[in-house]
């Protein structure tokens, strides 16, 4: 557990940041019907496409976070699977002109939910998309992030702050998966390092 937050406060983190993550497109999908049942067929189309873009956002970020923060379950063995429910949550962050790209590779279960968190982390720094790398190499994981763009400075300086054992002014459930990356390297007796040169990385061995 990490050492700032309660095992409680740590729950009500998640709680609040997947709760934050889903309910814009969930008042689209509420919008959406509610046009419906209005019976105005001038905006059909639109209501179509909201409810294919809304749906697809909440069913990518949802499988994504049952992976990632819910109980353990045979998909974390299955690498395969892990790349496919990571990338498409990332096509849920950026837009078609700035995508983000993933390049996984694991070898042991192990990192398996730490890739995916960590993944999280350094995709939240993103500004307008980027190649991520995570690698499993000799007992270590690499989650490395390069874009030709700045990254968020707000959010690397927040995800320091709780590094070193402080709390962030401001939006705090935002870190959420810094709190929990921190409590899932406790139990297996890893730690954690981030770099910033030459490019933003957590390291984790």
């Amino acid at each position: 557990m990490s050492a700032i937050v309660t095992q409680t406060e740590l729950t009500e983190l998640i709680c609040t940041r997947i709760s934050h993550d889903i309910i814009g497109n969930i008042g689209a999908v509420s919008n959406a019907v509610e046009l419906l049942e209005e019976g105005d067929m001038d905006f059909l189309d639109d209501i179509r496409s909201i409810l294919k873009v809304s749906s697809s956002v909440l069913s990518a970020r949802l499988k994504f976070f049952r992976m990632a923060f819910g109980l353990n379950n045979a998909n974390l063995e299955d690498f395969a699977t892990i790349q496919t429910t990571t990338e498409n949550y990332l096509k849920t962050l950026g837009s078609q002109s700035h995508p983000t790209s993933l390049t996984l590779e694991l070898h042991t279960t192990q990192f398996a939910r730490i890739a995916m968190i960590a993944i999280m982390i350094v995709a939240d720094t993103l500004i307008k998309g980027g190649q991520l790398e995570a690698r499993e190499i000799g007992g270590k994981l690499a989650v490395i992030v390069n874009t030709p763009t700045p990254l968020s400075a707000e959010k690397i300086k927040n995800i320091k702050l709780v590094l070193a054992g402080n709390k962030p002014e401001n939006n705090i459930a935002q870190y959420a998966p810094v709190f929990y990356l921190q409590t899932l390297l406790a139990n297996q007796n890893k730690h954690l390092t981030l770099i910033e040169e030459p490019t933003l990385g957590l390291i984790m061995e």
